[in-house]
């Protein structure tokens, strides 16, 4: 795997829009994404298991926002929620996303001891015990949680195989399409388990810091042919002359700024630090 890091990857990029601007970042202490580094992770022994259950029946459909596709899904009730983990309450299920390179050097957002890979899924879920909709649970603390999993290219994935299907359907910005009976467990490595968590921030507008972040130790396989459907949709509408492909839709890394990252199991090393 590259160890290049995004900056590196700039150099020779356009940034897309979004980034183009300077950009307000509420607070600024804790923002997303970050480098995990094993070794300074802390075993934390509280770290329950993480519970997901989603209903297939609650996804509705494809959105190319311009910067990702979303997979949306009905969360006007707890049909679809995540809890456990280091979670006190429950989080209803709002959306996935992807973000990718490229080429498989680069791609995802956060990295393990510098290392990249070629994608990164999140899994968007809203705290329904606190708040009533999602629209407040971005502002608000402890407002949000977001499964990351990375993605290495290997064999071809099956469950991700009905989803890259239907992208040819939302290749230009704002195109979307009905999308339904799709169960996002099915994009989660085998061990749920292990993981490393962090408070940070969304990583788009508006950058809130109201995300516990759930980073899977394990990555699941996907086929260069399934990325390379990602690679192929856009970032620009059908009505405009120069058409841009939809890659690198990822945020520079931020400074950890003393925060702590978790781990829910013992790493490796033996003198790694553990939290009592």
């Amino acid at each position: 795997m590259c160890n290049v890091m995004h900056e590196a990857a700039y150099c020779s990029l356009n940034l897309h829009p979004m980034w183009q601007e300077p950009l307000a970042v509420p607070g600024g202490d804790k923002q997303s994404p970050i480098d995990i580094t094993v070794r300074k992770s802390v075993f934390d022994s509280r770290l329950r298991p993480l519970k997901a259950q989603y209903d297939p029946r609650s996804c509705q459909q494809i959105w190319n926002n311009g910067y990702s596709f979303l997979v949306e899904y009905d969360d006007t009730n707890d049909k679809s929620t995540l809890k456990g983990g280091p979670l006190e309450d429950q989080f209803r299920l709002c959306q996935f996303h992807f973000h990718w390179g490229e080429n498989k050097a680069w791609g995802s957002e956060h990295s393990i001891d510098r290392r990249l890979y070629p994608a990164e899924l999140h899994i968007v879920h809203w705290n329904s015990d606190k708040y009533s909709l999602f629209e407040e649970a971005v502002v608000e603390e402890n407002g949000l949680a977001v499964i990351g999993v990375f993605l290495k290219v290997g064999k071809r994935h099956e469950g991700l195989q009905k989803l890259v299907g239907a992208l040819p359907a939302v290749r230009h910005k704002d195109s979307v399409v009905e999308f339904t009976k799709f169960d996002p467990a099915c994009l989660l490595p085998k061990n749920i388990d292990d993981y490393w968590t962090y408070a940070g921030s969304l990583t788009t507008p508006p950058l809130t810091e109201a995300v516990t972040w759930i980073i899977m130790k394990q990555h699941i396989e996907v086929s260069h042919d399934q990325l390379a459907v990602f690679r192929s949709l856009l970032f620009t509408s059908a009505e405009e002359q120069v058409q841009k492909s939809m890659v690198n839709n990822f945020r520079v890394q931020q400074d950890l700024k003393g925060r702590a990252v978790r781990s829910s199991f013992t790493p490796f090393l033996q003198d790694a630090p553990s939290m009592e």
